[in-house]
């Protein structure tokens, strides 16, 4: 398989991250899947945006699941941009999606709209929760998980078999010879993030890792001539 460039919120280094502009410029730049993040507002709508609340990266503040739709579509996420739901991303690049779900809730919402808009084969679904990771999988036939993990060890590999996944996504700052070994012999996929310097590609590229998450889309054209 070849390696795998995953753009972290789009764009993250240079563009608003969990905009419409930064996952099209995401694209853009040959990125091979966008990642996203999803949490859902007041009104139910499945938003784009990494924290639960809106102070980090827009001009309002509170929790997201105060507020309807309406009340955060007048917020700026950064260089006038709108807080995107996930329909519009679906729209608006072509790019396979890797989609972060924070809790069970979310993951009934997004079982939704990937069977009304068939899109098993096209969106990965991804969660540190390995509940959520579960009821996706339930809701969704076929449906493509990854385990996300920041501190961890052997064990993930037990926890992500337990849910059927079939990827880890890992912080790199833990990763370790041991923990690839265990994760192939249980037929894992490992993706490494987040991946922003020539020492980190280095670093997953000497695991032999199957792919990286990064925040600039640099490191894709960088990649390929990194042993």
């Amino acid at each position: 398989m070849n390696f795998l460039t995953i753009g972290h919120r789009g764009v993250m280094g240079v563009e608003p991250e969990n905009t419409l502009r930064s996952f099209v410029a995401a694209q853009a730049a040959g990125l091979d899947i966008i990642e996203l993040d999803l949490h859902l507002s007041k009104d139910g709508a499945l938003v784009v945006m990494h924290d639960a609340d809106v102070g980090r990266t827009t001009d309002g503040r509170g929790p997201i699941a105060e507020k309807t739709l309406a009340e955060l579509r007048e917020l700026d996420a950064g260089k006038g941009e709108r807080i995107p739901v996930f329909e519009e991303v679906v729209d608006a690049v072509k790019a396979p999606l890797q989609a972060e779900i924070k809790d069970v809730a979310a993951a009934r919402a997004l079982a939704e709209v990937m069977i009304a808009r068939d899109l098993t084969g096209r969106v990965e679904v991804l969660s540190f929760h390995d509940e959520a990771i579960a009821e996706i999988a339930r809701l969704v036939p076929g449906v493509r998980t990854a385990l996300v993990a920041s501190r961890y060890g052997t064990d993930v590999v037990q926890r992500a078999t337990a849910v059927g996944a079939t990827t880890l996504v890992l912080s790199i700052r833990r990763l370790t010879l041991e923990i690839v070994e265990h994760a192939r012999k249980a037929d894992l996929r490992i993706i490494g993030w987040v991946v922003n310097t020539q020492d980190d590609l280095r670093l997953v590229r000497a695991l032999q890792l199957d792919g990286a998450t990064t925040d600039y889309p640099e490191i894709k054209r960088t990649g390929r001539f990194t042993a």
